[in-house]
């Protein structure tokens, strides 16, 4: 991939009211791209699960760091990554299944990867026992149909 026309790197911490930040920081990024609305709700819609997953799972019952990385391309493609240095997935694999989760007693649907998958157009998780994990979701997004000023 060529180099990024514009990226953002930020922390923060595994606190639930950061689920919402994260959000808004991609908008905020994405808006200069002239997003479709729904290309726009789709990737916060993915963000925010990747996010809530290193809340939920990654640091459970303590608070850790979460980095989300943004960057844009020439040809209107984003690519997303969010990491975190907590407990990592023993099976990415079974993970990425739809309805399987290491917190049914918190009434978790099991649904996150499935989620971010459908709203992008490629995902990629890689995890480590005890050194985090880190998912990368890239989208390309449509071209704006809108007449450029003059």
């Amino acid at each position: 991939m060529k180099r990024p026309q514009n990226e953002i790197k930020c922390t923060f911490m595994s606190l639930s009211q950061n689920e919402s930040l994260a959000r808004s920081i991609v908008t905020g990024f994405m808006l200069p791209l002239d997003p479709a609305v729904d290309e726009l709700a789709d990737v916060r819609c993915a963000v925010s699960e990747a996010v809530t997953n290193c809340i939920v799972h990654a640091y459970r019952d303590t608070v850790g760091l979460i980095t989300m990385t943004l960057r844009c391309y020439e040809n209107g493609k984003i690519r997303i990554i969010i990491s975190d240095k907590g407990c990592g997935i023993e099976n990415v694999e079974q993970a990425r299944r739809p309805l399987f989760t290491t917190a049914p007693d918190e009434d978790r649907c099991g649904m996150g990867f499935s989620i971010m998958e459908s709203f992008s157009d490629s995902l990629t998780v890689t995890s480590q026992i005890g050194n985090g994990t880190k998912v990368t979701m890239t989208k390309k997004l449509s071209p704006s149909d809108k007449i450029p000023p003059t």
